[in-house]
């Protein structure tokens, strides 16, 4: 009966998936009616929290007064650490995060109560009242300091293959570099925001915007000291994530469930922007290192990494960021006898988390870093440096950390690339461009993607699914993941179509909800259409063999309901066929349930990290991207001028919204890369706390040429439908952007100097770069 996993793939209901079905929200949203947390109808009584913070970056809490913030207007109720009465640390996977600081300061910001109030107004004000003495520690805000310090959240892990040391010792060339690499504001046009409401026998129900509705289940639970099914988290959707709700998210739904808890109301806490900039945290930033041995070639024979992350005070998800970024210093290429390291640094600052890439761009611009720096001293184009050391038979295909790199698709988009955004006609005339222009430099740079998907906590990798088949006809789907805008929904109700051979307007996928599917994992990854999709395939396919059999049964076939077809809204069996909304009443009738859960995990994936060795993940996608860029010598100032990208999602299940998946990722790593100034002053304050001191790319910064292409190739591996991932891996296209600027520098040396330009790549750090240039080459 599995056989049935198939049955769509030859009938008319096939055009449901592989098409550019729209996003299902699409009108909603360009309406306003789409609704988010802050449009639901607050019940009747619904109180507001704000959060007070401190005004220092470490040191021991001598006494808190709260007296003024109780005598404030409207307030009702305050609390402090000490009011929790259950799990005051709410660390997702390690301890460290208490839900309000708990005897010490760790970070300038850090919220040490929180107000409940009759309006916002009246919480947000009397917030500001809130006096706290603490007794100043020697605060450390750089990776240089906390290495000084031996101050790490976690344990320091290596990998490599062969001995590194005794390689380079022997290299024909090597050369060294450093990159300290900024962090990245999630910018998010929904804040961060909960509404708690309390239940009958101590239950309650929260809605949040969060990227994990089980993590936040499980910490209301403990926060509260109840058990976890008296606690039903909702989220409909998101006004974007980007990691930035993936763990960040709970304490503020924690402090609305404590307040509505504690005072039986429903409660809201929503914060405002410039306290959301102080209080969540960021992309790492990194200060990573390299050494690399290569011959007279180009073709590298040993390769050491240092990464450096900078995880502020906490261990959060730190672990597992610098471990990607450890998988991904290697990016596409064999980095001959290798050895990895990575640092978990323990800084006072807002403790830093998940984002977009979860640590693998930290990790992966160093490999380009790598590329860059030996075609300077070989006096060669870096792409051909590039090529001529990419995973395959002639150089090598197993990683530092001894996976495999099998149907590796990068040799041959390179190829075409290089070719369809003629590459080399356009380096002859920038060559020559530069030769002739003392002022306006260009640059080129062809950059490549190979990137891991799966999580590499591998318990992770697992997804559920619950199905509904209603009698008139019509499919509820809810599965694990959650909705940010990046069509994951839409994806997942392609699939269901596609199964049952129906019209989409036949499908509902509705709100993640942790009644419906328990335990579910993050979306996050990457992995929301590979895990939840063939959850959700997996319970269509349940109710599709009760659903044959009934319908074979009928006919008085029960012995062939394995062939029964699922097509254009109909069941077909040989010359037999009845439509699927009558099928469903015959199957009622007849007692069969159509209702069914679905589950998937993940296949292959092992990492043994004592030994730094295996496969943690199912597969990689792929990505190729050419940026040409202009910068002006004088001022630093820079335009992206051409950007061409090929970018492998497998066989695309809706190719539009992949397209702009790609478009966006692209977009926001150009602006990691170039514009976006995380800015700390002494103190430890963020500075850059709002959108006039925080520059995210605007529509202007698009390159006037941006054109984006999917390879279409299918997956070799089996995910839901032979597709790929497509949330993270189009954000390290934009290192292309990066090398472009640094090519253009180059030119000022006649391409001989690899110019230092650390990231994010300000006007006035080209300016520094270019002056340095000049300066060496006098």
């Amino acid at each position: 009966m599995r056989k049935l996993i198939d049955s769509a793939k030859d009938s008319a209901s096939t055009q449901v998936v592989h098409t550019s079905v729209k996003h299902e929200s699409a009108a909603r949203q360009v309406q306003g009616s789409a609704k988010y947390i802050d449009d639901l109808v607050e019940p009747q009584g619904t109180l507001y929290a704000a959060v007070g913070t401190s005004q220092c970056a470490a040191g021991i809490i001598e006494s808190i007064d709260l007296s003024a913030v109780r005598a404030s207007e409207g307030v009702v109720d305050v609390i402090t650490i000490d009011d929790v009465p259950g799990h005051k640390d709410i660390g997702p996977v390690f301890e460290g995060d208490p839900l309000l600081a708990n005897g010490e300061v760790k970070f300038y910001g850090q919220p040490y109560f929180a107000v409940l109030a009759t309006s916002v107004h009246l919480a947000r004000k009397a917030a500001l009242k809130g006096t706290i003495k603490v007794i100043p520690t020697a605060a450390v805000f750089t990776t240089e300091e906390a290495h000084k310090h031996e101050r790490f959240v976690r344990p320091t892990h290596r990998f490599g293959q062969g001995d590194a040391d005794t390689q380079l010792a022997t290299a024909p060339l090597s050369c060294k570099g450093h990159l300290s690499i900024g962090g990245q504001e999630h910018m998010y046009l929904e804040g961060q925001v909960s509404l708690a409401i309390p239940d009958e026998d101590g239950r309650m129900k929260v809605y949040t915007s969060s990227q994990h509705p089980s993590e936040v289940q499980k910490l209301v639970a403990e926060v509260l000291d109840i058990k976890l099914h008296h606690v039903m988290v909702d989220m409909r959707r998101m006004g974007g994530g980007f990691g930035g709700k993936e763990t960040q998210a709970a304490q503020w739904a924690c402090l609305a469930s404590l307040l509505a808890s504690r005072n039986q109301c429903a409660v809201k806490c929503r914060l405002p922007r410039s306290t959301d900039m102080h209080v969540t945290g960021k992309r790492h930033p990194f200060d990573n290192s390299f050494e690399i041995g290569f011959n007279e070639n180009g073709k590298i024979v040993a390769t050491k990494v240092d990464i450096n992350g900078n995880c502020g005070h906490s261990p959060d998800l730190s672990d597992a960021i610098v471990d990607r970024a450890m998988f991904h210093a290697d990016n596409g290429y064999f980095l001959g006898a290798s050895n990895i390291v990575g640092y978990r640094l323990q800084t006072n600052m807002v403790s830093h988390t998940a984002y977009r890439g979860f640590g693998g761009p930290q990790g992966m611009i160093m490999a380009e870093a790598m590329m860059d720096a030996m075609a300077r001293k070989l006096e060669v184009d870096p792409l051909t440096v590039r090529k001529q050391n990419l995973y395959g038979p002639e150089t090598g295909t197993t990683t530092p950390y001894g996976m495999e790199v099998e149907h590796n698709l990068l040799p041959e988009m390179i190829a075409k690339l290089e070719k369809d955004a003629d590459y080399w006609a356009r380096r002859d005339a920038i060559t020559d461009f530069n030769r002739n222009s003392p002022v306006i430099k260009k640059g080129l740079a062809l950059t490549p993607v190979k990137f891991g998907i799966s999580f590499t906590a591998k318990h992770l990798n697992q997804a559920g699914a619950l199905v509904h088949i209603y009698t008139d006809g019509s499919i509820q789907v809810n599965h694990g993941g959650t909705e940010m805008g990046q069509g994951l929904h839409t994806k997942i109700a392609q699939i269901a179509a596609n199964e049952f051979g129906v019209s989409m307007d036949m499908i509902e996928v509705t709100a993640t909800r942790t009644d419906k599917v328990p335990n579910t994992s993050p979306t996050a990854a990457s992995s929301g259409t590979d895990l939840n999709g063939k959850a959700v395939q997996n319970a269509c396919i349940t109710l599709k063999e009760r659903l044959a059999l009934c319908f074979a049964t009928e006919l008085g076939m029960p012995e062939q309901a394995e062939k029964v077809q699922f097509t254009a809204g109909n069941l077909v069996l040989g010359e037999h066929q009845k439509a699927f909304s009558d099928l469903v009443q015959v199957a009622y009738f007849d007692r069969v349930s159509l209702s069914a859960n679905g589950y998937y995990k993940t296949p292959k994936i092992h990492y043994n990290r004592e030994t730094g060795d295996g496969r943690p993940f199912f597969y990689f996608s792929y990505g190729v991207s050419v940026s040409e860029v202009s910068v002006d010598t004088l001022s630093g100032e820079y335009c992206v001028d051409k950007v061409d990208v090929l970018h492998d999602v497998g066989n695309s299940l809706n190719p539009a919204i992949d397209i702009g998946q790609i478009e966006g990722a692209f977009i926001q790593g150009m602006g990691w890369l170039t514009t976006e100034e995380l800015v700390w002053n002494n103190d430890g304050r963020l500075t850059s706390e709002n959108m006039a001191t925080y520059k995210i790319p605007a529509i202007g910064d698009t390159p006037k040429h941006f054109d984006v292409k999917l390879f279409g190739r299918e997956n070799a591996e089996d995910s839901i439908y032979h597709s790929k991932a497509v949330g993270e891996p189009p954000f390290m296209l934009a290192i292309s952007v990066w090398c472009a600027l640094k090519d253009a520098i180059s030119s000022i040396s006649g391409y001989t100097q690899d110019p230092q330009l650390d990231t994010p790549s300000t006007p006035e750090r080209v300016l520094n770069a270019v002056m340095q240039l000049q300066q060496a080459q006098q």
